[in-house]
């Protein structure tokens, strides 16, 4: 409120007012006119109590207030024409509480002033306050709010001989809590502070110092201005870290690269100061560089391609096939990480910022210095480095190759497979054919280590001579058998076995097995062996004809059975064939698998090495020598009879009635004989 109050005798000035009244209304009552002045007499109420709040009115107005007794007021009307009193000297500006009334424009003014003592604050707002307390627990600050804001005294732990009188920033959380207290931060403040300063340091790229604070998923936490940020594991250093350890508790410089404002969170870099010191230096190196220029460099990575220098903030890539003249797996078989090697530089592209290196180079190339005794004709130890269909490669010496063909591995004329023969690392002697040094090729031979043994094959492998080989190979017509490294020839299917039919080789003998052979025939142009295996044998078909003849019986095992027929296991190995037909039982049934029967040999052939069997004629040539004994059985008796009958009539000289009579019955047996034979 408004209102300047006098130190007044407040006794002294109630009496006046009193009498003052009283004499105003005795004035009123006599000596006004009687149409303007009208005189009431209130009825006799207990005054009323002021109110605290002023009143502020253009006409006078008079209050009587009894704190006494109980007075009368006077109420009257204004008239026109102003009765002068004896009394004129009376403040009525002044009410019973000594409080002076102001008039409207000097009461704006000191409204104003009024005002202008209140701040103006909102929530969020940072501004300075002014400690004005503190206790174990809080700070108390003044913000020139109505009320003082309490802080934790936890806030302000990184502040040394905090007192009464400081300044500090603080940040309003709420003007008015629940409970009517006003809430401030100093923490929140600084929060807010740090992260412009990080907002800033983004836009102009500045570098700032951080401490690293702890270590967490895939990074660390990077105290800047006392907030905490992300540094990824990726942006610690241009070279892989592998322990994040070793940084925590370090101060270092960063660049913040990347901000959220929503989340207010804040992701910064070590490795962009890194790159752009490199980039730097890049810059210098590049603007010198030049092709056929040795530079030092440092081992820093190694791929299967080759491997990538560092150049002293610059990085240059040697390819694996610029790091030895000679034929290496990887790099890793020359170099190793951090080593330090001088290199040349082959080329380099400025705007790709490329730089391609060699270390070979730095030496003569091997073809150029090669040994005097590395001639043709000359024996050589190589290692093989690759191998192709067409032959293997053998490193003689670093840089320096030859091509052994698979025509020169062996003196067989059998086909050879490069890959079977030859194995990565191995080792082997070999003669040089060809050498050209302009062209820097070479052809190399491992048969020509040892003579021709074609030029005196007949010695060894003379004709019907018995041997043993090793099976190499199998194919649907043969089988290839090595009697010595370049020795070999072929049996053909039909040649190793005299009794079985077979439908592949492989149904008779396996690759890797010994083999008893008969050379059979010698093709010295052509480099072939003839070869047979059943020769080492007597042919059982001439010796086993009448064993076997048409019409004999053999007891067989059936190991094959299908619809055209089975195939029958017989003694001595021989093997027959039982059309379908000739596999009926004599109970109607037909022969199986695995059964073991007695079979009639119906045909024989020694040419085409063929036996035609027949289970059925076995059962149904029992049935007709049955026959043919009741036949022979009647036949005898009929022919015993006659010469009976013949008997009787040489002896009879006359025929008589009871002649007659025996006659008869003799005739009766004759005839019921030859009913029986036929």
């Amino acid at each position: 409120m408004n209102l300047f109050v006098k130190q007044l005798n407040a006794d002294a000035q109630e009496n006046e007012s009193a009498q003052s009244v009283s004499e105003e209304v005795t004035t009123a009552t006599t000596n006004a006119p009687e149409e303007t002045a009208t005189v009431e007499v209130a009825e006799e109420t207990p005054a009323p109590v002021a109110e605290e709040t002023p009143v502020i009115a253009d006409e006078p107005v008079v209050e009587v207030v009894a704190e006494v007794a109980p007075v009368k007021v006077v109420a009257y009307q204004p008239v026109e024409e102003v009765i002068a009193t004896p009394h004129d000297d009376f403040d009525w500006s002044v009410d019973k509480r000594n409080v002076s009334l102001y008039a409207k424009a000097e009461k704006e003014k000191y409204d104003k002033v009024y005002e202008g003592t209140f701040v103006q604050i909102e929530d969020g707002e940072i501004m300075n306050g002014l400690v004005v307390g503190v206790t174990k627990t809080d700070v108390v600050v003044n913000i020139g709010f109505k009320s003082d804001g309490l802080i934790s005294l936890n806030e302000f732990r990184d502040v040394q001989g905090l007192q009464v009188g400081d300044t500090v920033e603080v940040m309003v959380v709420e003007k008015e809590d629940k409970n009517g207290n006003l809430t401030l931060s100093r923490k929140s403040a600084k929060n807010f502070r740090a992260w412009q300063r990080i907002v800033e340091l983004n836009k102009t790229g500045e570098v700032v110092s951080g401490y690293v604070t702890s270590k967490t998923k895939g990074g660390l936490i990077v105290d800047i201005f006392g907030m905490e940020t992300f540094l990824p594991g990726s942006q610690i250093d241009v070279k892989p870290v592998a322990d994040y350890d070793q940084f925590v508790g370090k101060t270092m410089e960063f660049k913040v690269v990347k901000i959220n404002e929503t989340i207010k969170n804040a992701v910064v870099s070590h490795k962009a100061l890194i790159e752009s010191d490199i980039e730097a230096q890049r810059v210098n190196i590049m603007s010198k560089l030049e092709k056929g220029q040795v530079l030092e460099g440092v081992v820093k990575n190694l791929t299967d391609f080759g491997a990538f220098m560092d150049l002293g903030g610059l990085d240059g890539l040697l390819y694996i096939t610029d790091i030895s003249w000679g034929r290496i797996s990887h790099p890793s078989d020359v170099l190793k990480i951090d080593q330090k090697v001088n290199v040349v530089v082959l080329d380099f592209d400025d705007d790709k910022k490329r730089i391609s290196l060699g270390l070979k180079q730095l030496t003569p190339h091997p073809w150029d210095v090669l040994p005097e005794g590395l001639i043709e004709g000359s024996v050589v130890r190589g290692k093989v480095v690759n191998i192709e269909d067409y032959g293997a490669f053998l490193e003689v010496q670093p840089g320096v190759e030859g091509l052994v063909h698979v025509s020169e591995i062996t003196w067989a004329n059998t086909p050879v497979n490069a890959k079977e023969f030859f194995k990565l690392g191995d080792e082997h002697d070999s003669r040089v054919v060809t050498l050209d040094k302009d062209t820097r090729k070479m052809s190399l031979s491992i048969k020509q280590m040892t003579s021709d043994p074609w030029d005196t094959i007949e010695n060894k492998y003379a004709v019907e001579s018995k041997h043993q080989g090793l099976v190499k190979n199998i194919t649907p017509y043969g089988v290839f058998v090595e009697l010595e490294p370049g020795i070999g020839g072929m049996i053909h299917i039909s040649d190793l076995s005299w009794l079985k039919r077979l439908n592949h080789p492989s149904d008779y003998v396996k690759v890797g097995q010994n083999i008893d052979i008969m050379i059979m025939g010698i093709d010295k142009d052509n480099r072939k062996l003839q070869l047979g295996h059943k020769q080492l044998e007597e042919d059982p078909w001439g010796t086993l004809e009448d064993t076997f003849g048409v019409g004999t019986t053999h007891e067989g095992t059936v190991t094959r059975r299908d619809d055209k027929g089975a195939l029958v296991q017989l003694q001595y190995g021989m093997e027959g064939f039982a059309p379908s037909r000739h596999l009926t039982k004599e109970d109607g049934k037909a022969v199986v698998a695995e059964e073991t029967l007695q079979f009639v040999v119906i045909e024989f052939d020694r040419n085409d090495k063929r036996i035609l069997l027949s289970h059925s004629r076995v059962w149904e040539q029992a049935q007709a020598e049955v026959k043919e004994s009741a036949k022979k059985e009647a036949r005898t008796e009929a022919e015993k009879t006659q010469k009976e009958v013949k008997a009787i009539q040489a002896k009879v000289e006359k025929t008589t009635l009871g002649d007659l009579s025996a006659l008869a019955d003799i005739r009766a047996k004759l005839e019921e004989g030859e009913g029986k034979a036929k």
